[in-house]
Order: structure tokens, then sequence, then C-alpha cells
């Protein structure tokens, strides 16, 4: 009986360690700095507020992720089926060249930010970035609907995006 009490408050402490999902970002991820298509600076805050009245689909992705491409074509499903969404694109890529060959390459339709920082940036700190492609649902106010999904068919972003 010891013996199992002891695995139970083990997994307790290892499972319930910093499991709350956040709804808003940090002001450390809102003031993250992103580099536009015309090489011009954004922060995460003017990204969102640029949407504000809608919902938006972030896709955190990179032109040599091969599961990032492997998800376009049910991104690209999403768009036809949820087309009053904003589309963000967040790319890991290495460097802006690639970024932008990627985008053309594969035909990603939506806006697009290139993140200087990498992973070790503010927001992806925040949003703890383990494996892209990573897709987040922020509704109209700038409430994080969903936190984390690493599939675009995932049915948690149906759910929110009509939500």
């Amino acid at each position: 009986m010891i013996k199992y009490f002891k695995i139970l408050i083990i997994f307790i402490l290892f499972s319930g360690c910093n499991s709350e999902v956040p709804t808003q970002f940090s002001e450390a991820a809102l003031n993250d700095v992103f580099t536009t298509l015309d090489g011009s600076s954004i922060k995460l805050r003017d990204i969102l507020k640029l949407h504000e009245d809608k919902t938006i689909l972030i896709d955190v992705w990179a032109s040599w992720c091969g599961d990032c491409i492997k998800g376009m074509p049910d991104v690209k499903a999403l768009q036809e089926a949820y087309g009053d969404v904003a589309y963000v694109f967040l790319s890991l890529d290495r460097t802006e060249r690639a970024w932008k060959k990627g985008i053309k390459k594969y035909d990603v339709r939506g806006e697009h930010y290139y993140m200087p920082s990498g992973k070790k940036s503010a927001f992806g700190s925040f949003v703890k970035i383990d494996w892209i492609p990573r897709y987040m649902v922020v509704d109209s106010k700038g409430h994080i609907k969903l936190f984390k999904a690493v599939e675009a068919d995932d049915i948690n972003i149906k759910k929110r995006l009509i939500n």
C-alpha cells in the first residue's frame, strides 16, 4: 500500500507541475519583435491588433520541417472552410532567404513573419515550442483559445475556429 502511495505522490508531482494553459500572452511575448516580408519589424501585439475583430490561426513552421510541409494541405483546407479567419505564419527558418523561398515554393497563403531569435525568443519561450508545426487559435479579443496543436487536422483547431 505504501508503495502505491509513493508512486501516486510522484505522479502528482510530475504531472501537476505547471500544467496551467495560458489564455493571455505574456508582456514579453507581446513585445517580441518579428520581421515582415518587406524587412521591417513588428511586435506580436501589433500583429494581433491588425486582426482584433477576427479569429486568428497562428502556424509556427519552417520550410525545412517535413511535418510542417505535410500539414500544409490541411492548413489550406482550413483556409477554404474558414475564410473569415486570419492566418498568421511565424517562421523558424534559419535564414530570411530560406523563409521567403519556402513561402513561394509551398504556396503558403496568409500573413508571414520571421522569428529572428527563433525558439529562444520571448514568444518561443512563452509558448514553449518543442515541436513544429505548432498551431494556436486566438480569438477576436486576443485571448488564446487553443494553446497547442501539432497537427493541422486536429479537431480542437476546428472547434476553436467556429467559437
